[in-house]
């Protein structure tokens, strides 16, 4: 990947703001299983196994929940700041016999008193960005860190958390023309514009602010819009087990690819609106294997960086 000039890949400061939750998996032959999770947690993961040392502002309760989320992410080198709360937010998967989820929460949302500190990449999106009251302490975070960082989103669309289709498709919009770099899936696409193809959707909110928008599409492999061009690639060949996670691992190992390309600070701003369409495709690549991965295995379980050596084999490009 090319280096430019922006903050160092070693020392890069990496933030995710959102939510962290117990997943509890109900698959379809009954059984139960319980795991920590949460969209953005399993992004802060996902770079903490990378190889970076994140920091992950979230609300957690001192309970037995809240225990066993945070030392499931300081094991992956991830820093937890957290707001305090009355008990741990759970969300429940009901996975089909494909092995896709469908969700049901139970979670309250706010940051009061926590302080975001500085950051040269930072990222934010599901719950954490459309939930009240939570949702406008991150804007206001997003809006103070900008000035010194590269902004990344992924709305991942909860329906059943939404009861105002309009509301949400504009706080969304206000996410995306905040941001560097935009990921979406179809599911998330299709559901904001029922009427509109999701490229043509990725075109629109290209032009509200973002240098990069990508829309995953599972199986059917990511595609980046960007002003250099459309870039596609297709999904790493797995085995699925079940794809919980899978979206966060694919936004975690778009984050550090651009961290290891150096688009890192606000500096990088404008260089990431000049990426070019080979350089984008190959961290769209390195991010189609590490999802491949999580998939194969259950629950969120982004792979570590030495597994994707591996699996890839071509160390000089991850």
């Amino acid at each position: 990947m090319t280096a430019h000039a922006s903050a160092d890949q070693s020392t890069a400061r990496v933030l995710v703001i959102g939510e962290a939750l117990v997943d509890v998996v109900v698959r379809d032959d009954g059984s139960v299983d319980e795991a920590p999770g949460g969209s953005p947690a399993n992004v802060a993961l996902t770079l903490g196994r990378l190889g970076h040392a994140p920091k992950l502002i979230t609300r957690l309760a001192d309970d037995e929940h809240g225990r066993a989320i945070r030392a499931w992410l300081v094991e992956s080198n991830v820093d937890v700041v957290a707001a305090p709360a009355s008990r741990t937010s759970t969300a429940t998967a009901r996975l089909d016999t494909s092995g896709s989820a469908t969700y049901e929460f139970d979670l309250e949302w706010n940051l009061t008193g926590v302080a975001e500190g500085r950051a040269d990449v930072v990222h934010t999106g599901s719950i954490a960005a459309l939930l009240e009251p939570g949702a406008a302490d991150v804007t206001e975070m997003i809006d103070r860190l900008r000035c010194d960082a590269l902004v990344t989103y992924d709305p991942n669309i909860r329906p059943a958390l939404l009861s105002d289709h309009g509301d949400a498709r504009t706080r969304v919009e206000s996410f995306v023309a905040r941001s560097d770099l935009v990921k979406a899936s179809d599911e998330d696409l299709r559901w904001l514009y029922p009427d509109v193809e999701p490229l043509d959707v990725a075109r629109t909110w290209l032009q509200s602010g973002p240098s990069v928008v990508i829309v995953t599409a599972g199986a059917g492999g990511a595609t980046a819009v960007s002003w250099a061009g459309v870039v596609a690639v297709a999904s790493d060949r797995a085995a699925v087990v079940d794809t919980v996670g899978a979206g966060d691992t694919f936004m975690g190992a778009l984050i550090d690819g651009l961290v290891r390309s150096s688009f890192a600070g606000a500096a990088a701003r404008s260089e990431l609106s000049r990426i070019g369409l080979s350089e984008l495709e190959a961290i769209l690549e390195f991010a189609a294997i590490a999802a491949a991965v999580t998939v194969s295995r259950p629950g969120a379980d982004p792979p570590r960086r030495a597994e994707l050596l591996h699996r890839a084999g071509a160390p000089g490009a991850i």
